[in-house]
């Protein structure tokens, strides 16, 4: 069984799994999982101190995935949590954490802003607008669903 797909949309799709791929090529060569990688990326955006769901938020991974990442960043040394409000367990980097962050993930996000920054300021902004339109139409359609 087929159905006939927009060519457009074939071809964003490829587009779409190839990024995908390109970031798991990244965690890889740098020694860590998708995850991993996705809290890391996120505490240099966010900082030091951010709560699970703050990184839940930010990356849109399940808190069981985050959990369980969270907790092996933090047995390797990486990460620490301190007690916040309430049951909030604030996450740091440590030492370790933060040479690993300047070593592996500070070059990764000068990648994407090289990458970002090799089109015009008109092709950003264009690529952002479609990009998010995109979203909104999927998200408007998908519940529909």
């Amino acid at each position: 069984m087929t159905i006939n797909m927009h060519p457009g949309m074939r071809e964003f799709n490829r587009i779409f799994k190839e990024c995908n791929h390109i970031y798991h090529d990244i965690a890889l060569k740098l020694g860590l999982s998708d995850s991993g990688f996705d809290i890391l990326y996120t505490l240099c955006e966010i900082g030091d101190g951010c709560l699970q769901k703050n990184i839940c938020e930010a990356t849109l991974l399940s808190k069981q995935t985050i959990h369980s990442s969270v907790r092996k960043l933090e047995k390797d040394g990486y990460l620490i949590l301190k007690p916040g409000k309430g049951r909030d367990m604030q996450i740091f980097l440590t030492a370790k954490g933060s040479a690993l962050v300047k070593e592996k993930i500070f070059p990764a996000i000068h990648v994407e802003n090289q990458t970002f920054t090799d089109m015009s300021e008109e092709e950003q902004k264009e690529f952002l607008r479609l990009n998010k339109k995109y979203a909104d139409n999927l998200r408007k359609y998908a519940a529909q669903i």
